[in-house]
């Protein structure tokens, strides 16, 4: 009865090793979305920033040519007031159109330092394209380089489930109904922590003081043994020596 116990802690061990190897690479696979999603995402906020930048240096570009053609305007306009000039005998008049004319080419001076304004902004807006350029080539062959690994890493773990997902229906189908089915039970509501070990009189799950008859229970590993606290199989030690004589 002994031995026929401790191969079913055996085997409850070994197919719980299973299955903490089986979460594992189902957390890895349900990661990978999620980096591939990550890797997607900067690329797409490089290509974006570039677009935005070379969106700036049109808008640029149309204010300069906006504030051209203000120029040519002003020019047009104190073209006109001269003309207005020459054919006024007024004194008032000419002061007046001598007046308008200062204020055109004062305009025409302000307009022309917001040309020169814009032209350094598109001269910094041209070096930022080419750094947003590389970034966003950079950022892209990052994206396909590192989603090619991910593909096959994902193409790896899948292959390595399947085969531990195999290799785990042939050890759950080795243990005990009765223990099997115990020990799934607690799998749902304990996760992958489910037989455990005793040390010094605690449990190996919950970390709870046991019983004393719970250590000899377990020690003379006559049946499957539960932590009274958590419900856990507990399974003898070393330690439980010292344990079992108190």
């Amino acid at each position: 009865m002994k031995v026929q116990m401790q191969e079913t802690i055996e085997k409850l061990l070994i197919l719980q090793d299973r299955d903490r190897k089986i979460h594992r690479v189902q957390h890895e696979l349900t990661r990978i979305p999620t980096e591939r999603d990550g890797l997607r995402a900067k690329a797409t906020a490089a290509v974006a920033q570039l677009e935005s930048t070379k969106n700036r240096v049109k808008q640029i570009e149309s204010d300069r040519k906006r504030l051209e053609l203000d120029v040519e305007a002003q020019k047009a306009q104190i073209e006109r007031y001269a003309n207005q000039q020459l054919q006024t005998r007024k004194n008032d008049e000419y002061r007046a159109l001598a007046l308008e004319i200062d204020h055109c080419r004062a305009e025409i001076t302000k307009i022309e330092d917001q040309e020169i304004e814009l032209m350094e902004q598109g001269e910094a807006a041209q070096k930022e394209i080419s750094r947003a350029t590389a970034e966003a080539n950079a950022a892209n062959k990052t994206a396909e380089s590192q989603s090619a690994q991910l593909s096959q890493r994902e193409e790896n773990l899948s292959r390595e489930l399947a085969d531990l997902q195999n290799e785990r229906s042939g050890l759950a189908s080795a243990v005990d109904d009765a223990a099997r089915v115990r020990y799934e039970r607690l799998m749902r509501s304990k996760g992958d922590n489910v037989v455990v070990g005793v040390a010094s009189s605690v449990c190996g799950g919950c970390h709870m003081k046991l019983p004393a008859q719970i250590v000899v229970n377990c020690k003379a590993q006559k049946e499957l043994v539960s932590c009274n606290n958590c419900g856990r199989i507990l399974y003898y030690t070393r330690d439980m020596e010292l344990a079992a004589s108190e």
